[in-house]
């Protein structure tokens, strides 16, 4: 079996997803984490129970992958335009998803834990069995999918704490 290095597999995704896709079906254990794939084109690829903690997919347009059951602790996907992928039974802890456009998307068992979600984009995305959304970060600029893809009692009002930081700061001002 053919090992690559970090550099090899992203070249791998970028001109040959298919031939990434095959040689990733015989592994265990891929580690992507902290790879920089900013400014990819990324389509159809398989990344799912991939490795790819503090990696980044800034301003990256992402179509039908599948991440599931990957760790995508603390990943970038800014500005990213992500379409119909799959972030099923995903570790998205800390990532920071502002200004992306992420929709028709699957969360079903993503952990949201303290992803920023500001300015997002989630419309037709489905969340109805995303875990701790209410401890995400997002803002009243974040755009929710419709009700029934959200999960039961989702207060979408409740998480725009970024004045209550702005109060935290000040007072940490004063307090010198």
């Amino acid at each position: 079996m053919l090992d690559y290095t970090k550099e090899e597999l992203l070249s791998l995704i970028e001109n040959t997803p298919d031939r990434f896709n095959e040689w990733k079906k015989d592994r265990d254990d891929v580690d992507l984490s902290e790879v920089d794939f900013s400014n990819m084109v990324i389509k159809d690829v398989d990344f799912s129970d991939v490795d790819l903690n503090s990696s980044s997919f800034s301003d990256c347009h992402l179509v039908s992958v599948s991440f599931y059951g990957s760790d995508l602790t603390a990943v970038d996907f800014t500005r990213a335009v992500v379409t119909e992928c799959d972030f099923s039974e995903c570790i998205l802890t800390g990532a920071d998803c502002s200004y992306a456009e992420m929709t028709y998307c699957n969360f079903t068992d993503c952990d949201m834990a303290g992803t920023v979600l500001s300015e997002t984009n989630l419309s037709n995305s489905d969340l109805t069995a995303a875990e701790n959304l209410n401890s995400a970060r997002y803002d009243s600029d974040t755009i929710w999918p419709d009700d029934d893809m959200l999960p039961d009692g989702f207060d979408m009002a409740c998480s725009d704490d970024l004045s209550s930081l702005k109060d935290d700061e000040d007072s940490m001002v004063e307090d010198y």
